[in-house]
């Protein structure tokens, strides 16, 4: 009887196809966010891609398919890494139909400061972060099949998840129209600091936002989760207190 072998399968290299489609994925998200769809000839992509322009047509069916590619690119990654800190964005939940099994508050609470943190480090700190920000600020402007292929694998799961341990850290309904806004409020926040960004150094004498200013940033957004959990927790008190007490 043969011995199973620890053998690792050898990961299959990017082959040339793959490597000009994900250049001319890189270049559109980048040069769609920086001059508009409109704005932005294919050719212009392909120099960007160092690629042949004919690929384009080739990989994505032409100039709209590589938009949505471009939209998937988001969609893949920001699932990726918010996955670090939530979970998978795709499993199934029963909260859709206003249910979900409560669990331990500490440990959701703790749940919100380290995806909060890891937001900050992602979209604040990381230069790709402004591309795919950029990318997304022009759709919600000028919305296409591209924002709906974002909103549904990005934006509503994030939010329905927050809103999920935001239920379990404080008891308060995930889909009710207060958490809701809430969890709005924590994500806008971050967001506020790479779209502001310019402001933001100017304001702060910074002449960049690197990892030392990300840390800072991270401070004072978590500061104020926990003043947003601690007031919460001030009323319910206040609520439950004896009358004459």
């Amino acid at each position: 009887m043969s011995k199973p072998t620890n053998a690792k399968i050898p990961r299959r290299e990017a082959s040339p196809a793959d490597m000009t489609r994900a250049a001319l994925v890189r270049a559109a998200l980048k040069l769609f966010g920086r001059q508009g769809f409109d704005g932005t000839s294919t050719r212009e992509i392909a120099a960007e891609a160092r690629a042949n322009i004919g690929s384009i047509a080739y990989h994505f069916g032409g100039k709209e398919g590589l938009r949505n590619a471009a939209a998937d690119y988001i969609v893949d990654t920001i699932q990726t890494i918010a996955g670090q800190a939530i979970g998978n964005l795709q499993e199934p939940s029963d909260s859709k139909t206003g249910g979900s099994e409560m669990g331990d508050p500490e440990a959701a609470r703790a749940q919100l400061f380290t995806a909060l943190e890891r937001m900050v480090a992602f979209i604040v700190a990381t230069p790709e972060a402004g591309e795919i920000v950029q990318f997304v600020l022009r759709e919600l402007s000028h919305p296409t099949a591209a924002l709906d292929r974002i909103y549904d694998g990005v934006f509503e799961p994030t939010h329905r998840r927050l809103c999920l341990i935001w239920e379990q850290a404080t008891g308060e309904a995930a889909e009710s129209e207060a958490t809701r806004l809430t969890v709005f409020t924590l994500i806008g926040q971050v967001v506020y600091f790479r779209i502001g960004r310019e402001a933001v150094m100017r304001r702060m004498g910074w002449r960049a936002i690197g990892d030392a200013e990300a840390t800072k940033i991270a401070a004072a957004v978590t500061d104020n989760l926990g003043a947003i959990l601690a007031r919460r927790d001030l009323g319910s008190a206040s609520f439950n207190r004896p009358e004459g007490s």
